[in-house]
């Protein structure tokens, strides 16, 4: 998807750093937040709505798909839990997860140039769900590009200063020698981003 806003400006938007590089860190920002009246309880649900669409980069389209996927799945999880299941285990959200590029923008761009496979097959479709025992790895003819080697050096840092570890996510296993991700398990609650509101986005989608 495509904004004509400036990014610092979708982040100041919504009160948050939506990319997580230092960017668009806002901790010292001397810019108030872009923010008119008090909002009412459907403004809310509208901005908690905006901001987690903006997280993942994706569209009102895309996002609500997800919302009515989670509503219509069998499934004991409640409708905010699966649907925010169903945006980690996106192909794109996974490379980003596993430190293989520091925006979700950037690992939307490098999985939709091909950079990686699934299971050993080439793929370039960000949107593609993962499944547990699934197997990303960077191909071959990238691992020598300028790019990578750094992002592997970074990797190798990383694990040393975190004993072995190269992302937080407990549900996958990164090997920063082979640069693959092996999904281990799926994502829990606890896995979710904490400044997500689920619920305010279902209550909107509900209404």
């Amino acid at each position: 998807m495509r904004y004509t806003w400036p990014k610092k400006k979708l982040c100041r938007r919504e009160g948050v750093n939506l990319f997580g590089t230092e960017k668009y860190d806002l901790t010292d920002s001397k810019r108030a937040p872009l923010r008119s009246r008090k909002a009412s309880e459907f403004g809310t649900q509208l901005r908690k709505k905006q901001m987690a669409k903006r997280m993942f980069w994706l569209s009102e389209k895309q996002f609500a798909s997800y919302f009515k996927k989670a509503q219509n799945s069998n499934s004991v999880w409640t409708t905010w839990d699966k649907m925010l299941q169903f945006l980690e285990l996106r192909l794109d959200n996974v490379v980003y997860r596993a430190n293989f590029a520091r925006t979700r923008i950037q690992s939307r761009q490098f999985v939709s140039h091909a950079h990686f496979t699934l299971n050993g097959v080439k793929v370039d479709v960000p949107s593609i769900a993962v499944k547990v025992w699934d197997v990303i790895a960077l191909r071959d003819k990238l691992k020598e590009s300028a790019l990578y080697k750094s992002l592997l050096e970074e990797l190798e840092e990383f694990s040393k200063a975190n004993k072995g570890k190269v992302s937080a996510c407990k549900w996958i296993d990164v090997d920063s020698k082979k640069l693959t991700i092996t999904i281990l398990a799926l994502p829990g609650k606890e896995d979710f981003d904490q400044i997500i509101d689920i619920q305010k986005i279902v209550e909107f989608y509900s209404k």
